[in-house]
């Protein structure tokens, strides 16, 4: 099958190429860059062995659509392409529905016209609002949504609900994302967005290399146990296989299905520091700002349907979506930033690769390392965490 992946070369979409291709499909990426790097299709490839088609343009743009469904023979869309940041989307409300809203009716319109009528969209959990239980289920009602972000989600499920009704034809998979944190374990791929980030866990790595001063946390005085918001966290390679696993799913003729992809688990901003300074021994400094517009005090779900129908689970915790979100290098910073450590304080060593661009980081492997250096060749300092201990010098050896 081959699958036009919207988004692709974004985080969570590089991610799921990796998985789709290790599973045996041809992916297609559209992808404008607008908050991603052509770099992480090549990283995709460096470590499936296998080449992404890939074509920059927009959603909003019907002659690219259409160029891919004619060249491509498309069987199916995983659609991550959007603006997504919720405190934006309060700002700059024309942009989000412009794009998240139009581009999308564009695009699926181009699809129908192909004959393609096979579609996973990259909903998220704010379609709920202020959810009326804890933990949310599938049958949770939709709730008034507190940003326009979450209003762009919630009016393409129901745009997309009521294509499927209207025309059976369509096989409709809307899967609503949690918080996706981590990256995957070869170091390589990770959450590293243009500007200041606005998720949590790039806010803390960059915080933890140096490239900002401290952690902005928003709200103190939510109705949690320490106050801040509490959020499921969900590591993004779980959440990519989640999509092979949608894709199995549109394969059988899935008609309309909605699932959560989360873990079921609930953790507050300040336990995800704690989690990230105890995997690292990297202390952040953090300073409590005003609540975010469109933000809500507790979100997190029940996944179990999930698991019976598509035969997904997430299987990693919050220790190892830390570890691995420090794993990522973060070149663009002028660091390479690398763990090595498990959740028992034991050694556990990742093998990391050199790219173009990227720093040169241990090439120990196996287990074990011999005499690992971690050289400034393409960065001008190294930040070396091994065993909770820290040394930061222009040559590091590992100790």
């Amino acid at each position: 099958m081959s699958i036009l992946v919207t988004g692709g070369a974004g985080y969570i979409g590089s991610h799921t190429c990796v998985e789709l291709q290790q599973a045996g499909y041809d992916v297609v990426v559209l992808d404008n860059l607008s908050n991603a790097s052509e770099k992480s299709l090549e990283r995709v490839k460096a470590l499936t062995g296998k080449e992404v088609t890939f074509y920059r343009g927009d959603i909003l743009d019907r002659d690219i659509l259409n160029e891919i469904m004619e060249k491509e023979k498309i069987d199916c869309c995983i659609h991550f392409a959007g603006l997504k940041a919720v405190g934006e989307s309060v700002v700059k409300p024309w942009e989000y529905y412009n794009n998240n809203i139009a581009g999308t009716l564009t695009l699926v319109d181009v699809m129908r016209q192909h004959g393609c009528k096979n579609i996973i969209f990259s909903s998220s959990a704010t379609v709920y609002g202020d959810p009326a239980q804890i933990p949310i289920t599938e049958e949770c009602p939709k709730g008034q949504c507190t940003n326009p972000y979450g209003w762009t989600k919630s009016m393409l499920e129901q745009i997309l609900m009521d294509m499927q009704k209207a025309d059976p034809e369509w096989n409709v998979i809307l899967l609503r994302y949690f918080n996706p944190i981590g990256a995957h374990q070869s170091g390589t791929m990770g959450e590293n967005p243009n500007g200041i980030p606005n998720n949590l866990m790039p806010y803390i790595t960059q915080v933890a290399v140096g490239k900002l001063k401290e952690l902005g946390v928003f709200g103190n005085d939510y109705d949690t146990p320490d106050g801040t918001g509490v959020r499921d966290y969900i590591h993004v390679v779980d959440l990519a296989k989640g999509h092979v696993k949608a894709l199995k799913k549109i394969e059988e003729n899935a008609g309309l299905s909605i699932y959560n992809l989360g873990t079921g688990h609930g953790y507050s901003v300040l336990d995800i520091v704690k989690n990230f300074e105890e995997a690292t021994g990297v202390k952040i400094p953090y300073s409590i700002k005003p609540r975010r517009a469109g933000d809500i005090a507790t979100c997190y779900c029940d996944p179990s349907k999930a698991e019976r129908e598509l035969g997904w689970k997430a299987e990693f915790g919050i220790r190892e979506m830390c570890a691995d979100s420090c794993s990522r290098m973060y070149v663009d910073t002028g660091f390479a930033m690398c763990h090595f450590g498990d959740d028992t304080g034991d050694k556990r060593y990742t093998q990391f690769q050199k790219f173009v661009g990227d720093a040169i980081v241990a090439d120990g492997f196996d287990g074990r390392i011999a005499e690992d250096h971690f050289t400034k060749t393409l960065c001008s300092r190294v930040t070396v965490v091994s065993s909770f201990h820290i040394c930061s010098q222009d040559t590091a050896q590992v100790r």
